[in-house]
């Protein structure tokens, strides 16, 4: 300890702020597992209900359920009666915790806290070396941004983002061709690959699993107008050929997210559009000071956006690199007119719509 003067009610009101830190970040851990487990939505779907009566219907172990109960309800997120032992999820906190909220699921998110935490010792060496934890000890990774980004696909991606695009809609009913680089699972061009039929749609990843995850969705569906293909978004080139390209979410763990955007700018048609869809932030930490998911971001950037591209010899963008300076690399890219929109009910992104 410093002799210098400390200010005791700031020292302690710290110390009780770091409490709070502690006992929300083991709230998260088993707010992860109800997640994972299915608790939080069979227990939206009952009456009160014991810890033998909510673990019969979960199918899961009684004495694990009702200790996570016990951090459920100390943590104010699952209501107790304790003249009957009984438990209730309250619909207003269901609203943020089940997969009926869609895109509102909060409980999804959790699940960024255990993965990470896979790779803190990992993390920890390349604070002291420099470098990058590879891709590669992110098993989980790839199925949970699969999960959370189907949930916005499903409600918003046909009827909402793409008609920010102007024109786009009906161009797609006549047939365009369109790519999704650094596309995951595909889920995103298997919906439009379903709702424009006349028009043709490629899925680029270097990822194998989510390129088979893109092909079997796409096989299960019967789509003959989606295809995948397995490919690092940096050796995206010319000659022009698509008139509409997406990346959702990708841009910001690229290694060179530079060549990336270059070649999507070089392999657009004339006329074409640029939909990137991208953690909305600004560029400037004193202007996210309020931002609601500001810890988080900046957290997993560092422990997993920023440090994949590090691994990879990259730049580490990050996933915070902000609306000016996606702005400032796309303009660079080729494109000469960009518009910042957003999607209601996403307050996770910017959606940037970008011409030549």
């Amino acid at each position: 300890m410093t002799t210098a003067q400390i200010d005791t009610a700031k020292a302690q009101a710290f110390g009780g702020q770091m409490m709070a830190v502690l006992n929300n970040g083991m709230l998260a851990l088993m707010t992860s597992v109800g997640h994972q487990t299915g608790l939080f939505d069979t227990m939206a779907s009952l009456p009160p209900a014991t810890s033998q009566e909510i673990a019969k219907a979960a199918g899961l172990n009684e004495r694990y359920v009702r200790e996570w109960l016990g951090a459920m309800v100390t943590g104010a997120v699952v209501e107790y009666d304790a003249a009957r032992h009984a438990y209730r999820l309250p619909p207003e906190h269901a609203a943020s915790l089940t997969r009926a909220a869609g895109p509102g699921n909060l409980a999804n998110m959790m699940q960024f806290i255990p993965l990470l935490g896979d790779v803190e010792t990992d993390l920890a060496a390349c604070f002291r070396n420099g470098g990058g934890v590879p891709y590669a000890r992110f098993p989980r990774f790839q199925r949970l941004m699969a999960e959370m980004s189907a949930a916005t696909y499903d409600a918003t991606l046909v009827d909402v983002t793409l008609p920010l695009v102007p024109g786009l809609v009906a161009r797609l009913k006549e047939g365009i061709d369109v790519a999704d680089v650094g596309c995951g699972s595909g889920h995103a061009i298997n919906l439009m690959a379903k709702a424009f039929p006349k028009s043709r749609f490629t899925g680029i990843d270097f990822s194998e699993e989510g390129i088979a995850a893109g092909r079997a969705e796409a096989k299960a569906l019967g789509l003959a107008n989606a295809t995948f293909e397995l490919n690092d978004a940096a050796t995206l080139s010319g000659p022009p050929r698509y008139d509409f390209i997406t990346t959702f979410d990708s841009v910001h763990d690229q290694a060179h997210p530079d060549r990336m955007l270059e070649g999507i700018g070089a392999a657009l048609r004339t006329g074409g559009a640029y939909l990137c869809v991208d953690v909305a932030a600004s560029s400037n930490l004193e202007q996210n000071l309020n931002h609601p998911l500001g810890p988080m971001m900046y957290a997993v950037s560092t422990a997993h956006c920023m440090t994949v591209s590090l691994a990879l010899g990259g730049m580490g963008l990050g996933a915070m690199w902000g609306e000016q300076k996606a702005h400032e690399m796309i303009t660079a890219a080729g494109f000469k007119k960009i518009a910042t929109g957003h999607v209601e009910g996403d307050f996770f992104n910017n959606y940037y719509v970008a011409t030549k």
